[in-house]
């Protein structure tokens, strides 16, 4: 508004500060409205999609609004005054007059626009108008000084009436722009209704319930004003929490739809698939073809994704490197401003300046680093989402390449070095743009003599570029290490038992430990490597600041170094510093990211199912099932199955029957589409439902197990329970069906896991069921029941399509079908008559076992069901019919074996209770025993022990040597800048040159060199002690897991430990190690800048003091917070893996079922909730680094003004020394607290690793009594002696007060009812879970008087679950090279496997994929018969070791034994009891309550066993002593 009358030609002075009245309108009044008008469009743009739904006419809107309109009114006004003035041809009239109004009135009905566009977006706070009012108030208030000049001339009649109202309508506006921008700071009421993308707040605050995250508040940042997001004051509240109290899961908050997994993931996969013609849903949506012509580059993709963001914070970035050089030029004009007689408001004036500069900076930067960081997050979640779905699709060949704990990685670490990606491509870009501005400035200092630091930085760019690619290699061949270790890791891990049994944990820690090793000496040389970078890059700014000054002052003896050239140059060196320092972490860091990058492309580009092998649109009316000419393969060149033709009427019972390894498993995979087809035609039309021979049995619930995903329906799910034979099971266990099962079903025995998995399939309800040979691992009652109530004709499924898989006889005659499969190919087809008749392969088959003594088996005589899970407190009664009529009754009695106690067997062997107990009681009692514990959170702060603990794997000496290196190192660098103050203040002579520039350049020389030298002693020692400390705690958690008892690994998740072993380790490798580097070298710093500002000017000491207090405090408050915050990350980063390795080894059944969203979405939670934590600490990081600058910046204002202050008593070299340390000191300071927080933070890895060291021990593998003779046991007696024994000291007992004896080379054969406890007997002897009362002694050697290594190495197993290793034949049959070939093939043709390996390409050299999953379960079970033949022990247990092996293999395995362990003691667990007919004693497994164990059987139990063999169609020969 113009009121300018008399003042049009005052001028501009530095005194007083006057300007012209046209600059004022133009500049002051117009600019405001110039940027609004500039930015509201993109404003717009942005806004517009604002997922917030229209805000409630508050009392602030209209407040808002009518002070808007005000302004708008007054505009009008002026210009309705100036018009008049122009009519009145008023000679004070100009076109501004006119201009300013229109402007400022049509600006105004924008902010009017803009508002009500806000309100309706439901925006609190606008970023835009607030920067409006902010620059208005700023503007306005130059004008206003004017203003009041102008006004008072009034009063002496020197201006017009018109120009005085003028004047009163501007202090109106004015003070109307004052009262908007008090309002910005007030954020306006909750939207009426807030739209995150997953639920909706409505007025009375409730969420949907059908958000996962509703007990989760939404992120206050929604409310927060624009300036409380500069500032991040919004946080303030969360950080109070954090400092009061501990922080729990619901403190959180939830995640904006821009974050969320499912979001972000989609998002990517649109771009991802978009060169390969993909849906963008799932990556599993695809064709082959499209992947294999060209590879899709992730880095497009993520570009094309994130790239629009990511560039935004690049322009911040662009803008914070220049700004960078505000701070030099005004300490120059500082410098001078003390060596010249101007005015002090200047200095003043200079100093607020340097205040003003480094706040911009500050925010800006905050900025900038949230951006990077949200990228990062962003862009991580991508990953994972990504590579989680490439799991549910991965094709055979890319599983066997891509095992569970390279997987892992990939998660873990890959992605984590790609969320740093963006800060570092940044600083990429920026470092030589800060370069190039730092060199253009010295050459305005120095003049031509720059070229001559400039010639140094070129000379070391080819030895960056070997470094680079150096970096590379090293880092490619540490992956590679991790990932193979990670993989050992998953896999001994996950057959820790089996492992325990061989006696071959060392072994395996060993090799572990092997892999290890080198994964650290390419840690090792990476880190020397970095450490020799960091030198050359430390020597780049003294070197080329000293070339500089020495061409400088040598090349012109009239070239004089003062105060300002000196400091300001040091001051552009010291941003050069910042470049060049951080260049070989950037590079280092880029260098990780490429490869991870490589990797995970490398990931995402497997090859995947081909979906179209199998035809589900079969429009086939008659067939549910149709295989023409069908040829498949699990590998390129092998193929499986050949000429494959069958067809499965709908609502039919199909078998497929054969020798192991002839292909009835494959069979099944090739129906549901995981095999490679080669050739022939699929189809399947309807749903399906898949048991497999081994069950998946996930960590949840039983019921949930069950139910798998489906809405629970009370009656239909009882009544399959029931039908499943686990309503009984139910009843003891200690929740019922709400027990929880710990990972891989671990506390449910094989039989138990396996009708939990058919009750799953039946409860699915489908319309086609595939049975691969389920009813192996139980015994032959319940089979009957299971198949009489579920499979068979009569059967719940007898509407469905079943195709079952099977090795046994009993039911072949019940089905509409038989395929018989030899070779991987069908040999005959046909009814069970109809074979019989035709006398080919499978008749001849059926003739010889079905007439061989023991070996009878059919449908008509096989057993009743006595797969029950506790003896009742009355003998058990005959099961009658609803008619009452006698149909079945239980094998073996309680009262035939004389039981007189009355207690129960839990089938969960964890989770036990008496019945006595009322249910509340027992629910009261389980609620405390939940089987997978939570993970333990640590609360407070970290314990000092876990920094000794540190410090006491790298050496107490070795830590003081590199705290001395860094000591001397900043003397070095301190001295160098105190000796160029004095150089600077050196006289200059008469001839206008200065003495002694020679001694002053060799000792600044000599300075730089030994800075240099100290720093990289101090690095290359560091990473010496820091590889030894990761290398011990390594070990040390490797040892303690390795040799923990199994019931800990029965309570803790597989993805808890795999988290410690990856993500933990790394934190230990490589961010603890730069933490304290960086630590030490800011805390040493900030000690020798301080003493240099209070030697210069005593009085900072004054406002010190509460300074370096209030730093203290914000550490203090900020670290309680991070480190609950990094406690939370880590606890929820576990079920992420645990996800992860489950859904890996139940890919199939997942996909069987098509339950691929509903596993994506339980990722995307698991996930999501990480992401809640990972954001509120990266907002934490935000909030900490706008605090401890702001607090910094005023350490350069103090500074500054005290050396203005002192004016006349210091000289320039000393002013310019304090500012440019107060200037370094508070960057100095920042990273400081920082890196302690951090340190702290990363503590929590040492913290989380010990705790795992510290876990309760196995008893010791030897013993110092231990006098066992090396032939021990030389007989193989076994002798119990009132042997009771429990898993828990707080369970019952699942054997007890057993008394038996077991001769040398006697074979003894334990059967009865899945769940009894029989593998429990094994167990003991192996002292995998200890005596609670009474001994077992073998050979007359108490074993507890035994080293668990002696024990265990003595004895051999064939276990229940046959568990490989990925790696070659041979390695799985010999892990430690012991025996010659020549005995690996003995043991090979004694297992009746040795045509199978001589049919494979490689021999014993045939790689095995990781759980052995391209071999058959019966393939497996007879590789570990020849490990068993290998050791040829004494002892020979075989728990259920024929289950999975069809009759004619059986036989063979039960021929072999008898001659090759013909002197050996065997005790066999069978379902079979054909299996242990040639035994020379039985017990059936009730001895929980029998007293003697297995002293001969009475008459009257010895009848029962006779009677119930009848009736399994076994003829019994019974030999008892």
């Amino acid at each position: 508004m113009n009121c300018s009358g008399g003042i049009y030609n005052m001028e501009l002075h530095l005194s007083n500060a006057t300007l012209p009245s046209s600059f004022q309108q133009l500049s002051f009044h117009i600019s405001p409205c110039a940027i609004l008008w500039l930015f509201a469009l993109p404003y717009h743009l942005h806004t517009r999609k604002s997922t917030f739904i229209y805000l409630s006419v508050s009392k602030l809107f209209k407040a808002k609004l009518l002070s808007t309109l005000l302004v708008w009114i007054l505009s009008w006004a002026e210009l309705l005054i100036s018009l008049l003035e122009w009519s009145w041809n008023n000679g004070n009239f100009t076109v501004n007059d006119l201009i300013v109004p229109t402007v400022i009135s049509s600006t105004m009905g924008l902010v009017v626009i803009l508002l009500h566009f806000d309100q309706r977006k439901g925006i609190h706070s606008s970023g835009l108008l607030s920067v409006f009012w902010f620059i208005g108030l700023l503007l306005w208030a130059l004008v206003c000084h004017y203003k009041v000049l102008y006004i008072s001339m009034f009063f002496y009649n020197d201006i017009t009436d018109i120009g005085f109202i003028k004047c009163i309508m501007f202090f109106i506006s004015y003070a109307a722009v004052i009262l908007n921008f008090i309002l910005s700071f007030i954020s306006d009421r909750p939207a009426t209704k807030v739209y995150d993308g997953a639920f909706l707040i409505h007025d009375n605050g409730k969420h949907d319930t059908a958000d996962k995250f509703a007990k989760h508040k939404p992120s206050p940042k929604n409310r927060a004003t624009f300036y409380s997001k500069m500032f991040y004051q919004w946080f303030t509240k969360f950080a109070l929490v954090g400092y009061r109290r501990t922080l729990i899961d619901t403190d959180l908050w939830k995640l904006d739809l821009s974050y969320r997994s499912n979001h972000v993931t989609k998002q990517f996969l649109k771009h991802w698939n978009a060169k390969t013609n993909k849906k963008t849903e799932y990556v599993n949506k695809s064709n082959n073809k499209n992947t294999q012509g060209g590879r899709t580059r992730l880095l497009w993709t993520i570009c094309k994704t994130f790239g629009p963001y990511f560039l935004f914070g690049s322009l911040l970035k662009f803008v914070l490197s220049c700004l960078n050089f505000a701070r030099p030029q005004i300490l120059g004009a500082l410098i001078s401003f003390t060596a010249q007689d101007v005015p002090l408001w200047q200095g003043y004036f200079w100093a607020i300046s340097l205040f003003v500069a480094v706040t911009i900076w500050t925010i800006i930067l905050q900025q900038h680093m949230y951006i990077c960081a949200s990228v990062g997050m962003k862009l991580r979640s991508a990953l994972i989402g990504s590579i989680y779905r490439k799991i549910l699709c991965l094709s055979n060949a890319a599983r066997k390449e891509n095992t569970v704990g390279g997987i892992v990685n990939l998660v873990s670490v890959d992605t984590q070095n790609l969320r740093a990606l963006p800060q570092q491509l940044d600083t990429l870009w920026a470092a030589p743009l800060q370069i190039i501005l730092a060199i253009y400035f010295l050459w305005q200092e120095l003049g031509p003599s720059v070229i001559a630091g400039v010639a140094v930085m070129v000379f070391l760019i080819p030895v960056n570029a070997l470094i680079v690619r150096k970096s590379k290699s090293l880092q490619l061949k540490q992956m590679e290490y991790k990932d193979a270790r990670m993989k050992f890791m998953s896999e001994v891990l996950s057959g820790i038992k089996v492992l325990k049994m061989y006696a071959w944990e060392l072994s395996f820690q060993d090799k572990i430990t092997e892999v290890r090793n080198k994964e650290l000496k390419q840690l090792r040389r990476f880190a020397y490597l970095n450490a020799a970078t960091t030198f050359t890059f430390v020597c780049v700014p003294v070197m080329v600041s000293l070339v500089t000054f020495a061409v400088y002052v040598l090349s012109d003896k009239h070239n004089i170094l003062d105060a300002r050239k000196i400091f300001v140059s040091l001051s552009l060196f010291d941003i050069l510093r910042g470049p060049l320092s951080t260049l070989p972490s950037v590079i280092s860091s880029v260098v990780q990211a490429g490869v991870s990058l490589r990797r995970i492309d490398h990931f995402l580009n497997q090859s995947e199912l081909d979906e179209l092998s199998v035809d589900r649109r079969n429009t086939d009316s008659d067939n549910a099932i149709t295989v023409r000419k069908g040829c498949f393969q699990w590998e390129p060149g092998n193929k499986i199955l050949k000429e494959i033709t069958m067809s499965v009427p709908v609502g039919s019972l199909v078998a497929v029957v054969g020798q192991i390894g002839c292909g009835k498993s494959s069979l099944v995979s090739a129906l549901l589409g995981n095999m490679d087809k080669r050739q022939g035609y699929v189809a399947v039309r309807g749903s399906i439902a898949y048991v497999p021979q081994q069950a998946w049995i996930q960590n949840l619930s039983v019921r949930d197990n069950i139910t798998f995903g489906k809405k629970l329906d009370v009656c239909r799910y009882e009544e399959i329970v029931e039908a499943c034979e686990l309503k009984l099971d139910f009843s003891m266990l200690p929740a019922g069906d709400q027990t929880e099962i710990g990972e891989r079903g671990i506390n449910l025995s094989g039989g138990q896991k396996q009708r939990v998995a058919i009750a799953r399939a039946v409860y699915q309800d489908k319309q086609i069921y595939l049975f691969d040979d389920p009813l192996s691992s139980v015994d032959s009652h319940v089979e009957k029941r299971i198949f009489e109530n579920v499979i068979g004709p009569n059967g719940c499924l007898k509407s469905k399509t079943r195709l079952l898989v099977t090795h046994g006889l009993t039911h072949l005659s019940q089905v509409d079908k038989i395929y018989v499969l030899k070779n991987g190919m069908i040999s005959e087809v046909g009814h069970y008559y109809e074979l019989l008749n035709k006398n080919g392969y499978f008749a001849e088959f059926l003739k010889t076992y079905s007439t061989c003594p023991g070996r009878k088996e059919s449908a008509e005589t096989t057993g009743p069901n006595v797969e029950v899970t506790s003896i009742s407190s009355q003998p058990p009664s005959d099961i009658e019919s609803e008619n009452g009529k006698q149909v079945e009754k239980p094998l073996l009695s309680d009262s035939c074996c004389g039981f007189e106690s009355k207690q129960s067997l839990s089938s969960v062997h964890h989770r036990r209770e008496p019945f006595s107990e009322s249910k509340e009681e027992n629910k009261s009692k389980n609620s405390k025993r939940k089987l997978i514990t939570k993970e333990k959170m640590e609360i407070g702060s970290v314990k000092s022990s876990f920094f000794i603990s540190y410090l006491r794997s790298v050496g107490f000496l070795l830590s003081l040597l590199i705290c001395f290196f860094y000591v001397l190192q900043n003397i070095a660098m301190v001295y160098s800048r105190v000796w160029l103050s004095e150089w600077s203040d050196d006289p200059v002579t008469s001839d206008g040159t200065q003495n002694g520039t020679e001694t002053r350049l060799l000792v600044y020389s000599s300075l730089g060199l030994v800075q240099a030298s100290l720093v990289v002693v101090a690095l290359f020692t560091m990473t010496y002690g820091s590889v030894t400390a990761s290398a011990i705690m390594h070990a040390n958690l490797l040892h303690r897991i390795l040799r923990a008892p199994m019931h800990f690994f029965h309570t803790t998740p597989l993805g808890r430990l795999l988290n410690r072993f990856s993500q933990d380790i790394q934190v230990v490798d490589k961010a603890i190690p730069a933490t304290l580097h960086l630590l030490l070298m800011n805390t040493i710093q900030a000690v020798g800048s301080f003493a240099v500002i209070i030697y210069i000017t005593p009085l900072f000491a004054v406002v010190l003091g509460p300074l370096l207090l209030f730093y203290y405090f914000i550490q203090c408050f900020y670290t309680r917070t991070l480190r609950q915050l990094k406690r939370l990350e880590s606890v929820y980063r576990s079920p992420i893996f645990s996800h992860f390795a489950e859904t890996i080894t139940g890919v199939t059944t997942i996909r069987a079922y098509d339950l691929q969203k509903t596993f994506i979405s339980d990722e995307e939670f698991k996930f999501d909730q990480h992401q809640m934590a990972l954001y509120v600490r990266m907002i934490s990081n935000r909030w900490i680094g706008v605090q401890l600058q702001l607090v910094g910046n005023f350490i350069v204002l103090f500074a500054s003004l005290f050396a203005v202050n002192a004016k006349g008593s210091i000289n320039a070299g000393t002013v310019g020394l304090s500012v440019s340390y107060a200037i370094l000191v508070t960057n100095i300071l920042k990273r400081l607290v920082r890196q302690a927080c951090m340190l702290e933070a990363n503590v929590v890895s040492i913290e989380r690793i010990l705790e795992y060291s510290n876990v309760v021990q196995e008893a010791p593998l030897y013993l110092d009594r231990d006098d066992v003779p090396p032939e021990w046991p030389s007989r193989g007696q076994i002798d119990f002696q009132g042997y009771s024994t429990k898993y828990q000291p707080d369970l019952e007992f699942v054997v007890q007060d057993i008394t038996a004896s077991i001769a040398h080379g006697e074979k003894i054969g334990v059967v009865g009812r899945t769940g009894a406890g029989k593998s429990s007997l094994t167990l003991g002897i192996f002292r995998i879970i200890e005596a609670f009362e009474g001994t077992i002694k073998i050979d007359g050697k108490d074993i507890k008087d035994v080293g668990l290594y002696t024990l265990r190495s003595k004895l051999s197993i064939i276990p229940q679950d046959p568990v490989l290793f990925c790696g070659s034949l041979r390695m799985n049959l010999d892990p430690f090279d012991v025996y010659s070939d020549e005995q690996l093939w003995s043991a090979l043709e004694h297992s009746h496997l040795k045509n199978f390996v001589v049919s494979l390409p490689l021999k014993l050299d045939h790689k095995v994929s990781e759980g052995g999953d391209n071999l058959s379960v019966g393939q497996r079970q007879l590789i570990c018969l020849a490990r068993a033949l290998l050791r040829k022990s004494k002892i020979l247990i075989l728990d259920e070791a024929t289950a999975a092996v069809d009759l004619e293999t059986d036989d063979l395995i039960q021929t072999t034994i008898r001659s090759e362990f013909c002197d050996s003691t065997t005790i066999t667990i069978a379902h079979r009891l054909n299996t242990i007919m040639d035994s020379d004693r039985d017990c059936s497994r009730f001895w929980q309550n029998n007293r003697n164990g297995f002293s001969r059987r009475t008459s009257k139990c010895q009848r029962n066993f006779f009677r119930n063999g009848k009736r399994c169609g076994i003829g019994v020969n019974s030999r008892l002593e």
